[in-house]
Order: structure tokens, then sequence, then C-alpha cells
């Protein structure tokens, strides 16, 4: 035998029977997509400190600024999550002084309650 392979003729030429499909290389590269996806689903639910959310039993309190500028607490207790947009108004009323806050240079707000050294 002098052909391990089955071959024809083809035009006066000979020609493998098992030729490779041109679109099989589009198949790896969709499976490679869906893993770069689900990798960056992932790497954005670690960033953003996601997965906390998920949990039923925890309580977390979060300070975000939307698009418009406009800034919103966000609190979750359980199941419930509770969203308080912040304005701008200021309020009147009887109340008892806590402490001092102080803004560095580098704009961190330090809080230094009533009556601490």
């Amino acid at each position: 035998m002098k052909y391990l392979k089955k071959r024809r003729m083809v035009i006066g030429k000979e020609a493998d029977l098992h030729q490779e499909d041109p679109m099989s290389g589009v198949a790896s590269l969709f499976d490679v997509g869906l893993v770069f996806i689900v990798g960056l689903i992932g790497a954005l639910i670690s960033a953003y400190s996601l997965l906390d959310f998920l949990q039923p039993k925890t309580e977390i309190t979060m300070v975000r600024k939307n698009d418009n500028g406009q800034v919103e607490i966000v609190t979750k207790k359980g199941k419930q999550v509770k969203i308080e947009k912040v304005t701008g108004k200021q309020l009147q009323g009887e109340g008892a002084r806590l402490g001092i806050a102080y803004r560095l240079k580098d704009g961190k707000v330090i809080y230094v309650p009533e009556g601490s050294e």
C-alpha cells in the first residue's frame, strides 16, 4: 500500500477526501469569546463588591454618585434594599452637638466626636 489515505482524482490532480472544514475555526473563536465574557463579568462583580448584595443576611451601605451628579445612599438589610437621594436643602430643628468635622487638604473628611481628646 503506497497511500495510507484514500485519494481520488479531481480534474487531473489528487485530493484528500478528508479536507478540513473552513468554518471550524469560527466555532473555536466563539468559545473563546464566551470564556472571555464570563471572565469579564466575574471581574466586574468582584471589583464592585456586588457579591455582597447577593447574600441574604448581610447589611451593606454604599454611597454612589449618578451620571447627573446626584448622590444616593444605598442601604441593604437582609432582602430589603433602600435608596435615599441626598439633597442640598438645609434643615432646621432642635438637636445636640455631636462633634466636629474637619476637611483635610486632600479632600478627606475626619469626624471627631464631642468630648474625645
